[in-house]
């Protein structure tokens, strides 16, 4: 079971490619004075569709890029380990629909930036750690809600007016779809004993028979056998062809019977 997890070099490449790629674009926006503000997210209208696509690498200043990096490192890594099958799905249909959602419940400004992203890792690896009930992934998501839990005050309104509260939610709602979309049958606990399956019986079971109530080992009782229902069995030497044997004797003075 736990060698579905494997350690790859995806598992530190993907995360750290993701993050230099982001100080990259405010690199150039600074460098060339750009302007990639209005490339983001603007609800309802059809130029703010391209913020779908544009808007998680688009950050408003240093401390918006810092605040988003670290997470970002920690929940790509958690998710390229643990669900390596689904991450690059993840990531792709996580930026596609939270914003999108965004787009269509966002106020009247530009939203940018990562954190919707962010959103949609931790409700994703949160939810589907608990849907798994397997041992490791239930303590990956109790770990992400310990450091990522007070994140769930900025997914309503009037908390900081200088965040993009839809976003977050539009994360958070994305992630908990993805979580139930994609499946995962490999992380359930084979079956390897009898006892485990659901329709087993102990008492049909011949191993069982031998225990009481109890657990305490017991003899099991003596069958008695009707000895006239019994078939008397014929001798395996008996036979009712007769053999007659020759000796013949060679040429070494050796004997050799022959039928």
């Amino acid at each position: 079971m736990d060698n579905q997890f494997k350690f790859t070099n995806a598992v530190l490449g993907v995360p750290l490619f993701f993050v230099l790629l982001l100080w990259f674009i405010y690199w150039l926006e600074i460098r060339f004075g750009f302007d990639f503000v209005r490339n983001g997210i603007y609800p309802r209208t059809f130029s703010g569709l391209q913020g779908v696509l544009f808007s998680p690498f688009i950050h408003s200043d240093l401390k918006h890029l810092y605040n988003n990096s670290l997470p970002l490192l920690v929940l790509l890594a958690a998710l390229q380990f643990f669900y390596a099958k689904q991450s690059y799905a993840v990531i792709g249909f996580g930026i596609l629909m939270s914003g999108i959602l965004t787009w269509f419940i966002g106020r009247s400004s530009y939203h940018i930036g990562a954190s919707g992203l962010i959103y949609v890792l931790v409700s994703f690896i949160f939810i589907k750690g608990i849907l798994t009930r397997y041992y490791r992934l239930v303590a990956l998501s109790l770990a992400v809600i310990m450091l990522y839990g007070g994140m769930l005050w900025y997914i309503f309104p009037e908390v900081d007016d200088t965040i993009s509260w839809e976003g977050h939610l539009a994360g958070l709602i994305s992630g908990l779809v993805l979580s139930i979309m994609y499946k995962t049958p490999e992380f359930k606990k084979p079956i390897k004993y009898e006892w485990e399956r659901p329709e087993f019986d102990p008492a049909e079971d011949k191993f069982m028979e031998r225990f009481d109530e109890n657990g305490n080992f017991v003899n099991l009782p003596v069958v008695e056998i009707d000895e006239e229902e019994v078939e008397p069995l014929s001798s395996y030497f008996t036979s009712n062809y007769t053999v007659d044997y020759d000796i013949v004797v060679n040429e070494k003075n050796e004997s050799r019977p022959e039928s």
